[in-house]
Order: structure tokens, then C-alpha cells, then sequence
């Protein structure tokens, strides 16, 4: 009994074990009308399934079915029908084990002697397209997903590996065999190109910062003007208080009182004294201009004859001794 329950147990946890590595591998991107996309060894242009293996342990997909056969999904159907519908992925081939976070590329609308990941699964170029992944058995279903009608290149993928959401990738964006989602560093003029190829949006921007800095700068010199105004008035106003100080009287000493108008008294006195010296300069010299202005007026001055008298002055210069002596 014991080794019955043992053996029962290592069972169910072996298909556990397998169930959930199953579940791992999910469809990721598909391309059911390639025209000038990638090609097999061969050369040729065929519709392509991409799987992912989103744990980070390997795990070997063989044994597992690839359909698009929508008949498959009837309950009613025995296994061996259904296992009829589908299209195996055979044993021996090394690519079928898919390490963690790797991809697997399998070719549909082919033929098995191609090699071991072509498979003859019908695709209809242009139509739309279901796909899924089956489990060994013939009867769990692992993936599947439905294709919308897509443009030659495009493919219909995951927007990241293993993410529950898809979406049409451009035939640029097209990526088989790699992350689905791709950071492409590029320049910052190169994506100004492509998100504005005509400008409009860069010209908007740029006007719209010029007109913003030019109305703060508004604004700034205004409030400014304003304050240097206010200020300007306040100056004014200090300055005419200080033009009129306040006056401010107190009572005087009363000594101090007769000492300033004792002082007071005697410069009067002085200036008096000085105003009258004044006066008697200011006579005298009124009387000579006066007695001046009389002597001419009655033409009283001295009168010259014009000649000039010479007499002769007797000296020993004269003598005739000095003047024969002086000859010699």
C-alpha cells in the first residue's frame, strides 16, 4: 500500500512539474504573409510561428502539436482525431529544447523533409488565422491565439514576451527570433524628424517660450518701475523734511540773556562809530572834487609862454687854460 501511495505521489507531482513547464512556453509573434521578411534555408518566403520560453529553466518542446485548425477545439472530438488535425514537432532535433527566455521559429506551409521545424500546418496568406500549441496528449491546450488579417510583413506578437497584450508590428518592427520589444536608442534631432517631420510642433514650442519669456519679462520691469517709483517718493519726502528741520524753543538762561544783549549793544556802538568815520571820509573827499570842479569851471590854473630860456652857467670848465691844455 505504501509503495502504491509513494508511486502515485512521484506521479502526480512529475505531471504537475510538467504541466507547469508546459504552460511556460507561449506563442509570441506570428507572420502568416511574408513576402520579403525572413526566409528558411532554403531561400523561401514562408508563414513563421515564434515560441518563448518565459521561465528561466530549459524545457523541451518535443512531442508537442502545432495546429490552425479550428476543429480541434471540439470537446466531442477522441484524442486520436484531434491528434489527426495536428501537426507534431518531432524528437531528435536540439532546438527543441528552448532555454529560459529564448525563442524557437517554426515554419508553416512547408514540408517536414525540409527539416525538423518545417511543418505543412495551412496558412491562408491574408485571411485571418488561428493558431495553438497542444500539449503531448493531444488534449491540454497550452496556447493559442488568434491572427487578424495582416499586410505583407506584418507580424501580430506580444507587445513584450509572455505579456498578455498584442499588437500589429510595422514589417521595420518585425522581430523573429528576438525580444519583442526592442529599445532602439536613437538622437533626439532623429526623433524630432519622425515626430514632427514639418516642423509645426517645434515652431509652436519655440514661439510659445519666446512669448512666455517676454511676458515675465513684462511683468519683472513692471513691478520694478513700480517699486523703484514708490521708492523715488519716499526719498522726496525724507528730503523735504530735512530741507525744514523742526524748530524747537526752550527757555533761555536769563544771564545768558543780558551777556548776548550786552555784546549786542556794543557792536551797535562799534558799527555806529565806524558809519560815522565813514561819513566824515566820504565829505572830505566830496569837498575836493568839489573845490577841483570849481577851479575849472572858472579857468584858474597857470599859463605857459612856451619859451624856453637858456643862461649860461660860468664854470672852470670854461677857462682857456683847461681848454688849450686839453688840445694838446
Amino acid at each position: 500500500m505504501k509503495r502504491i501511495l509513494l508511486t502515485l505521489t512521484v506521479f502526480i507531482s512529475a505531471t504537475c512539474m510538467f504541466g507547469q513547464g508546459a504552460k511556460n512556453i507561449k506563442i509570441n509573434e506570428v507572420l502568416t504573409h511574408n513576402t520579403a521578411s525572413l526566409q528558411d534555408e532554403y531561400g523561401n518566403h514562408l508563414p513563421w510561428i515564434e515560441l518563448v520560453n518565459i521561465s528561466f529553466t530549459t524545457y523541451n518542446i518535443r512531442g508537442m502539436f502545432i495546429t490552425t485548425n479550428r476543429e480541434v477545439l471540439n470537446p466531442k472530438l477522441p484524442a486520436p482525431q484531434r491528434i489527426a488535425m495536428m501537426q507534431i514537432i518531432p524528437n531528435g532535433e536540439p532546438k527543441t529544447s528552448i532555454a529560459g527566455r529564448q525563442h524557437l521559429l517554426l515554419f508553416l506551409n512547408s514540408y517536414p523533409a525540409r527539416g525538423s521545424l518545417h511543418f505543412e500546418t495551412p496558412v491562408v496568406e491574408g485571411q485571418p488565422t488561428w493558431v495553438a500549441l497542444y500539449d503531448g496528449n493531444g488534449i491540454d491546450l497550452i496556447d493559442s491565439i488568434s491572427v487578424p488579417a495582416m499586410a505583407e510583413n506584418k507580424s501580430f506578437a506580444r507587445v513584450k514576451d509572455g505579456d498578455e497584450r498584442w499588437d500589429v508590428k510595422a514589417v521595420e518592427a518585425v522581430t523573429p527570433g528576438i525580444n519583442n520589444f526592442v529599445q532602439i536608442n536613437e538622437t533626439k534631432v532623429s526623433r524630432l524628424k519622425r515626430d514632427d517631420p514639418h516642423g509645426f510642433g517645434i515652431t509652436i514650442l519655440s514661439m510659445g517660450i519666446v512669448f512666455t519669456c517676454l511676458g515675465l519679462l513684462y511683468v519683472f520691469f513692471t513691478l520694478l518701475g513700480k517699486a523703484l517709483a514708490k521708492n523715488k517718493k519716499k526719498s522726496k519726502r525724507k528730503s523735504r523734511f530735512s530741507e525744514h528741520p523742526k524748530v524747537i524753543i526752550t527757555h533761555p538762561d536769563p544771564e545768558e540773556v543780558k551777556k548776548h544783549m550786552n555784546k549786542s549793544q556794543n557792536e551797535a556802538i562799534e558799527i555806529a562809530v565806524a558809519s560815522l568815520a565813514l561819513e566824515e571820509e566820504k565829505a572830505v573827499y566830496v569837498s575836493v572834487i568839489s573845490l577841483a570842479l570849481e577851479q575849472y569851471q572858472n579857468d584858474i590854473h597857470d599859463y605857459e609862454s612856451g619859451i624856453i630860456t637858456i643862461k649860461p652857467h660860468k664854470s672852470r670848465w670854461h677857462s682857456e687854460f683847461t681848454n688849450i691844455n686839453a688840445s694838446k
